[in-house]
């Protein structure tokens, strides 16, 4: 069992005990879900985009704790200074140290950005409750999911006024897909090792049609891989653990965007 099998097991359970304590109609009350979702694609697409999703995570499977001390007030704000395309916030609680308060303290911070909830998505609720909490993109992990749950989701994500991220690691991934007008995240890291190889990215961006929008995640350290990865046709970059590392994410995410070219 890989540690995706361990954790996607786990959060089939989690969800359906929140499920049972949470009704639909509660979330569809929240303040949130009546707000107005902006468009990842739009901000990472504009003319001058630094084209960063910054993430905040607090600890990994792979890592273990990579900051627990930041407060999110504090890298949300440090982030909007450095003018990020979008916030990335990881919600899971259990392996990575988020939580869904988060990205509502978030949310309060930041009214001008798109805001991506990083989650395993296993069912329909939690893009019901992305949107109660404040967030304007979803994230669906292939690997983890099958082509018709893609499409479902996908399908219910966009008719909440909600955007999607999809990820990809391989080939296999890529085919679940329906490849018109997506966002398409390469993750370079592979799920089952953990290993990272940027040259995934480039390799999987020429299988992806030019309507979609491609975004390059983890592995990115160095403001000169963005450049070279802009050749291949990449809009976005989601950049976390080299942000969340340092204990000042906001300031060492403006030092990295001050050095893209």
């Amino acid at each position: 069992m890989t540690i995706l099998d361990k954790i996607i097991a786990f959060k089939k359970k989690e969800v359906a005990k929140i499920k049972a304590e949470v009704p639909v109609k509660k979330l569809v009350e929240s303040p949130n879900f009546k707000r107005q979702p902006l468009s990842l694609k739009k901000s990472l697409l504009e003319v001058g985009s630094t084209g960063v999703i910054a993430e905040f995570k607090r600890q990994s499977p792979s890592k273990g704790i990579i900051n627990d001390k930041a407060l999110i007030t504090d890298v949300t704000n440090g982030y909007l200074d450095a003018n990020v395309a979008a916030q990335s916030i990881l919600t899971d609680t259990s392996f990575f140290g988020g939580t869904m308060a988060d990205l509502m303290e978030a949310r309060v911070e930041n009214q001008i950005k798109p805001i991506l909830r990083k989650d395993f998505i296993v069912d329909g609720f939690q893009i019901v409750e992305a949107k109660a909490i404040g967030a304007d993109v979803i994230l669906l992990i292939a690997a983890c999911l099958t082509k018709q749950e893609l499409k479902n989701y996908g399908k219910l994500a966009t008719d909440l006024g909600l955007e999607v991220l999809y990820e990809v690691h391989n080939q296999q991934d890529l085919d679940k897909i329906e490849l018109s007008n997506k966002i398409i995240g390469i993750n370079n890291r592979n799920l089952n090792t953990f290993e990272v190889d940027l040259e995934n990215s480039i390799s999987l961006a020429n299988q992806i049609p030019d309507t979609c929008v491609k975004v390059s995640e983890s592995g990115i350290s160095d403001p000169k891989i963005i450049t070279g990865l802009k050749e291949y046709g990449f809009h976005g970059f989601l950049i976390g653990e080299n942000f969340m590392k340092e204990e000042n994410p906001g300031i060492a995410c403006q030092e990295f965007i001050s050095q893209i070219r």
